[in-house]
């Protein structure tokens, strides 16, 4: 039986001058506790700029699903638009 979600998020920074790897860290920051990211990759989008794919661990019964992540990923500085991609059980 699953014990726990992968959610994939896509975030968009502000612009191509949004310092990624500071980026990723504030992200880091901001999740609840029994939450973690497993893996954060960085995808060309275009005219040089990148998109962080974000690989979030939570658990199965987490109150509010997704949302309450997205809403704390939207609030980082440098963060223009969060899109979730994919929620799967493990």
């Amino acid at each position: 039986m699953p014990s726990k979600i992968l959610a994939i998020f896509k975030i968009y920074p502000e612009d191509d001058k949004v310092d990624l790897e500071s980026l990723k860290s504030k992200l880091k920051e901001v999740l609840p506790k029994d939450v973690y990211i497993n893996k954060i990759i960085e995808e060309e989008l275009a005219f040089g700029i990148k998109v962080l794919r974000v690989f979030v661990i939570m658990p199965l019964f987490f109150e509010g699903g997704t949302q309450p992540l997205e809403d704390a990923f939207s609030k980082v500085k440098g963060v223009s638009q969060v899109d979730v991609e994919l929620v799967q059980t493990l």
